[in-house]
């Protein structure tokens, strides 16, 4: 039975929706968190819909989402999420807020929550997933979730036994959380691109969780994904259930052995960490009950979201703006090891800054040494021009990477950056910018637009 509280709480919330679209803002977590401050048990009372796909993990929630998202809303399902918002309690809260009756209960049947790992043990155990996608678990922020084993912790007391796991079989960290659960898998097969030694900083888990043996790895795909086993007892990588055979990207495909049986689905990017968040998002589907057919056909309408990846052809360059998330060493490499791949002579722009609007920027810059920078050493590479409050930062690190100090550029105003450019020397520009450098990146790329068509930038 709701309570007084409850439904005090809800149209006070409700009435915060309502005043904030009016403001012509988003209410992505205050109603949330009006609604917790008045009735601390609200997220427990609220209605909740009759399935819930939640998608946590360190890298790719909102990709992963978002495709679920509009492969289901193209199929004709309504459902609830919070693709706009939060993905902390007080966000899921307000997007279960807004798709409540004045009475609390839910209008819509589906919700597709992203969910933030640190969070969980504040979420479920109130919303119950029916399938959890977990993407991957690398170490991130040091000064938020501190080691990967604290995350794993978290999730494990904290993931309900109802749950159906969506896991990562190149992941040996993520592919064993809540062991007693039902689960599935998804993984790519051996790549050209594997090798046999780890090329990468930072490796989360050496020694076998079980009995402290140093891994045996048959081949590293990047940090701790690939395909290892313990000499000294049955601890291994995972079978996948659902294996990418082939990536092949110029035909912009890839053929998935789903239990036994080849099926082929388009490619929406071809980068790796994008083709691991499709394949999470068509695991998850096909276990939903949606049809190879009904995937296919929503898939080709897919883009990756603007703030995460664009690219376009001005002239004749390529511009390309990719997310890379600052404090999150894994994030950063591997667009470094995206941009390191790509053909052709490259520039490459870094505003990879910790600095969220007129927040000071943190003081820890720990994760800089976890990043994989040396992977810019290449020689197609031209010029890296890095701006913002940390350029100093940024170049001492490149400096220790071993990129040669004549192809630095450091800048401490962004403004700067595209009279700086060596347009010239180059076919393509890699803008990797952080979370709250999207709008400075975008400026960027139009100012270089405006050179190369002729005028000068503003």
């Amino acid at each position: 039975m709701k309570s007084f509280r409850f439904y005090i709480a809800l149209w006070m919330a409700k009435l915060a929706i309502h005043g904030l679209k009016l403001m012509k803002r988003n209410a992505t977590f205050m109603p949330g968190k009006i609604a917790l401050k008045i009735c601390p048990d609200f997220l427990e009372q609220i209605g909740k819909p009759e399935k819930i796909i939640g998608v946590t993990g360190t890298n790719g929630k909102t990709t992963v989402c978002n495709m679920i998202n509009d492969i289901l809303t193209q199929n004709g399902y309504e459902l609830l999420d919070n693709r706009l918002g939060s993905n902390i309690q007080s966000g899921i809260t307000a997007s279960l807020i807004t798709g409540a009756n004045l009475k609390g209960e839910q209008r819509k049947k589906l919700a597709i929550f992203e969910i933030d790992e640190r969070s969980s043990k504040l979420i479920y155990p109130y919303i119950q997933p029916d399938y959890i996608v977990c993407t991957n678990l690398f170490r991130d922020s040091s000064k938020r979730n501190a080691h990967i084993d604290f995350i794993v912790d978290i999730l494990n007391s904290s993931i309900p036994e109802k749950s159906k796991l969506i896991l990562n079989a190149d992941d040996l960290i993520s592919s064993n959380l809540a062991k007693e659960n039902k689960r599935v898998y998804f993984g790519i097969d051996r790549l050209e691109t594997d090798t046999k030694e780890s090329i990468n900083i930072v490796h989360d888990i050496i020694v076998c969780p079980n009995c402290s043996t140093k891994l045996q790895y048959e081949y590293y795909r990047y940090n701790h994904f690939g395909k290892a086993h313990c000499p000294n007892c049955d601890f291994k990588s995972h079978e996948a259930d659902y294996l990418v055979q082939k990536i092949e990207k110029e035909e912009n495909r890839m053929r998935i052995l789903v239990k036994g049986k080849e099926e082929i689905y388009p490619l929406v990017s071809n980068s790796l960490i994008n083709i691991y968040n499709e394949l999470a998002a068509i695991t998850v589907l096909r276990e939903f009950g949606l049809t190879k057919e009904q995937i296919t056909n929503a898939i080709v309408n897919l883009k990756i979201v603007e703030t995460r990846f664009s690219e376009e052809k001005i002239k004749d360059k390529t511009i390309i703006l990719h997310l890379a998330k600052g404090q999150n060493p894994i994030a950063c490499s591997r667009v470094m090891d995206y941009v390191r791949q790509e053909p052709g002579k490259k520039i490459v722009v870094l505003t990879l800054d910790d600095v969220e609007d007129n927040r000071d920027a943190s003081e820890n810059i720990t994760w800089l040494y976890d990043t994989d920078f040396e992977l810019l050493k290449e020689p197609n590479i031209v010029q890296i021009i890095v701006a913002g409050p940390r350029y100093l930062d940024m170049k001492l690190r490149l400096l220790i990477a071993g990129i040669e100090e004549n192809k630095i550029v450091a800048l401490e105003k962004e403004e700067q950056v595209a009279n700086k450019l060596k347009l010239d020397e180059a076919e393509k520009i890699f803008f990797l910018h952080d979370m709250w450098k999207f709008e400075v990146a975008k400026k960027i790329k139009e100012q270089v637009r405006n050179i190369l068509e002729g005028g000068e930038s503003k």
